[in-house]
């Protein structure tokens, strides 16, 4: 099943679309107020509450083969006609709609760079897992590392991690947590999803 959509979310970045019906990029990625803010803040309430390194380590068990489905990129694409993300403040539209509006905003910056417009196009294919039955909390939003105190940039930091029970385990609850310092980021968890 579809999901329903209002108008062509692409219009804004047609070159005769008018400037007054764009939205002005300044209020993007708002995380206080808006008429998405409920639905972004339980996603991620629930996100900073279940994301944890035993939980990461057993989804990269599950998933880490990429044994889920085989299927062609526009197939995949496509599949996210039926995904709204509810972790983005900004849009009310099927995530393969955003998939090539990214695709096209960075063609339109980079014509020279044709791998960078595939890399836009591809960028959320891994929220497919949505559609595999996944809660949206353990698959869309930002990615934070996992296994230690979170940092104060990441979304919603301050009102939000207080049920993690990592944050509980003095293995995980400091600032380097697990890590040793300048470990580097290929020895860091991640929290998981489509990234």
């Amino acid at each position: 099943m579809k999901v329903a959509v209002g108008p062509d979310p692409s219009l804004v970045y047609r070159p005769d679309v008018h400037p007054e019906t764009v939205k002005d990029k300044s209020s993007f990625r708002n995380y206080t107020s808006g008429p998405l803010l409920d639905r972004v803040f339980t996603t991620y309430k629930l996100m900073h509450t279940h994301q944890t390194v035993d939980f990461v380590r057993r989804k990269r068990a599950q998933f880490g083969n990429f044994s889920y489905k085989k299927m062609n990129i526009l197939e995949a694409v496509d599949m996210l006609d039926e995904l709204v993300d509810e972790s983005d403040p900004d849009v009310e539209f099927p995530n393969s709609f955003h998939a090539f509006q990214t695709a096209e905003g960075i063609r339109r910056a980079h014509p020279d760079k044709d791998w960078f417009h595939l890399v836009g196009l591809l960028h959320d294919l891994g929220k497919v897992l949505a559609l595999a039955g996944e809660p949206q909390w353990a698959v869309v939003g930002d990615t934070f590392p996992v296994g230690c105190r979170p940092q104060a940039s990441v979304v919603f930091c301050d009102s939000t991690f207080q049920d993690n029970p990592d944050l509980q385990d003095p293995r995980y609850s400091t600032e380097l947590g697990m890590y040793q310092p300048h470990c580097g980021l290929e020895n860091v968890l991640m929290s998981w999803g489509h990234d």
